[in-house]
């Protein structure tokens, strides 16, 4: 099962130290780096293990090469940023609940900053998906898509490209697991409504201003459905374990 653990290879350590400076800020995007002869006697390394490691930081998307002008930190772009993200809601996607924690994380702080950066225009589209949230109230629908509609303009309300851009990429996650949670929550009679009043306190909060007012009705709203769904998960892992006692 286990392997022996084998002692990490120069080049390794060069590609830790330089992520670790970019990391601490020392390396910005655009520093050009001294040269590998340099480098490598500041190290005390051979030349090739500079290549290897700027060979590794290239692929990794840190380092770019520039025929006759050198090496330098590279910018990163925001999909660096948002794609491994995003894969990794792909990953986990059967965990809703931990779905959901991460949401009551980022959330909570796109609704304070919706209510204090948000434009009239962000306004309206906000209450514009409440209203669509209560037609589907009103129908009987399970309204996952109006209410993704709803968090995701909160997030457009941010003026934060990168939470817009990781909420867009994960949009269609999110349907799913709003699809999955509220199919569980509407189980249980009055929820429906709970939830749109929930809803309609977080918009309340945003047009108001209100910061920490929208903060903490957000935090509340994923809350109470972390709490929910919890209960349906456990109350369904003790009727399979009957079950398998039964048979």
């Amino acid at each position: 099962m286990f392997k022996p653990i084998k002692q990490k290879r120069v080049y390794e350590e060069i590609v830790e130290q330089i992520r670790r400076l970019v990391a601490e800020g020392a390396l910005k995007p655009g520093d050009r780096l001294i040269s590998e002869r340099e480098l490598a006697d500041r190290l005390q390394v051979s030349r090739a293990s500079i290549r290897e490691a700027f060979s590794a930081l290239d692929m990794l998307g840190i380092l770019e090469s520039k025929p006759g002008e050198g090496t330098f930190i590279r910018e990163v772009p925001q999909e660096t940023i948002i794609k491994p993200l995003a894969l990794i809601f792909m990953l986990y996607k059967d965990s809703s609940l931990e779905v959901l924690e991460v949401r009551t994380i980022l959330e909570a702080e796109s609704a304070s900053l919706a209510a204090r950066r948000g434009t009239p225009e962000d306004m309206e589209r906000i209450k514009a998906c409440l209203d669509k949230m209560e037609q589907d109230l009103l129908s009987g629908s399970i309204g996952e898509v109006s209410d993704a509609q709803f968090h995701l303009a909160i997030a457009e309300a941010t003026d934060n490209k990168v939470l817009v851009r990781l909420m867009n990429t994960v949009s269609d996650l999110i349907v799913e697991a709003m699809r999955y949670s509220r199919q569980r929550l509407f189980q249980v009679q009055g929820n429906r409504e709970k939830l749109f009043a929930q809803h309609k306190k977080i918009c309340q909060a945003i047009l108001n201003r209100d910061s920490e007012g929208a903060r903490q009705a957000m935090r509340e709203h994923l809350s109470f459905v972390v709490k929910e769904v919890a209960h349906y998960e456990e109350e369904r892992e003790e009727l399979a374990n009957g079950n398998r006692h039964i048979s």
